[in-house]
């Protein structure tokens, strides 16, 4: 069918990544070296628009995925996009969410094998990607790192549902609690990558691999595809609705907000504060308080516990 039929690579107007195709090799580079390739929503939907053109191009058999540079492949969400965007708009990241889950499910069910090249800085959901591929090939340099717990954010569009299925459920747990960095040749070791080589030989390590995948048979790889997905699709399926509204209204939480302005700000979070709140009993859940108090001077009710003066009128609260 027309409909079906792919395009040149070169006939894409991709903004935030490069999208190239070459003896049956699909490569999808995210083009963000000064975020270290964070995404957008812009290269989510540019990166859907690629995997599917891939999935439809019967010239292409394996595809590879991976960041320009080679300092980071991927930081994973953009967090200042983040801040300036959800924080004051949670309603708007649950439709982030919706093309982010997108994304990872062509990820998924593209079809053909997907390799993660992993040339710098693996964070995130980076990671989520890395673990979304295949197969993951990593230069000797590399670091793995999640960080949902210190920035005031949970690490569930993958991770949470992938990590215990590639890792095990003890190491998914300190990786996620701990957020603390993974060398390459431990990743190597608890199985977030299948090999590890110098960043020089890393791209002729690729071109191994895809030359092996190349010469299988492809209806037979697509199959076998589907069926080793099935624990991913299982925990996926399962969680990823929840996922999406509850980081959706997390987004309104203190947590967040001092999460994400943190990171943005380049200071470390006040973990403590939050703990401290709810240790004397008052609202951790938001920045000054539960929506408690009125004003006895101009009857502006639902006015945060935490405040003293008035918002509205600028009188006292005595109570």
């Amino acid at each position: 069918m027309k409909e079906f039929n792919p395009k040149k690579s070169e006939d894409f107007n991709f903004k935030e990544i490069l999208y190239s195709k070459s003896n049956w090799v699909a490569t999808i580079t995210i083009n963000r070296p000064q975020v270290y390739n964070a995404y957008s929503i812009i290269t989510l939907q540019e990166m859907i628009s690629a995997l599917q053109d891939a999935a439809w191009d019967d010239g292409i058999a394996v595809i590879v995925l991976t960041g320009a540079g080679d300092k980071a492949f991927c930081a994973g969400g953009d967090v200042k996009e983040y801040a300036s965007e959800f924080i004051g708009k949670p309603r708007d990241f649950w439709k982030w969410m919706g093309v982010f889950t997108q994304f990872h499910d062509l990820l998924r069910n593209v079809g053909k094998p997907t390799i993660a090249r992993l040339n710098g800085i693996v964070a995130g959901g980076g990671n989520e990607i890395n673990m979304s591929c295949d197969l993951a090939i990593a230069a000797d340099h590399v670091v793995i790192k999640h960080v949902g717990t210190s920035v005031g954010s949970v690490a569930a569009g993958g991770a949470t549902q992938f990590l215990p299925i590639l890792t095990g459920d003890r190491r998914a747990r300190e990786i996620l609690f701990l957020n603390e960095p993974i060398s390459a040749q431990k990743a190597l070791e608890w199985g977030l990558v299948n090999y590890v080589v110098p960043m020089k030989e890393l791209d002729l390590k690729v071109l191994e691999i895809t030359d092996k995948l190349i010469n299988k048979f492809p209806e037979c790889t697509r199959y076998t595809k589907q069926q080793l997905n099935f624990w991913k699709d299982f925990a996926w399926n399962m969680t990823i609705g929840h996922a999406k509204d509850w980081l959706s209204i997390h987004f309104s939480s203190y947590e967040t907000h001092e999460g994400m302005q943190g990171f943005v700000e380049k200071r470390p979070p006040d973990y403590l504060k939050i703990r401290e709140k709810a240790k004397e009993g008052m609202s951790s859940e938001t920045m000054w308080g539960a929506n408690l108090k009125e004003c006895e001077n101009c009857g502006t009710k639902y006015l945060p516990a935490e405040f003293n003066f008035c918002g509205k009128c600028g009188a006292e609260i005595k109570k």
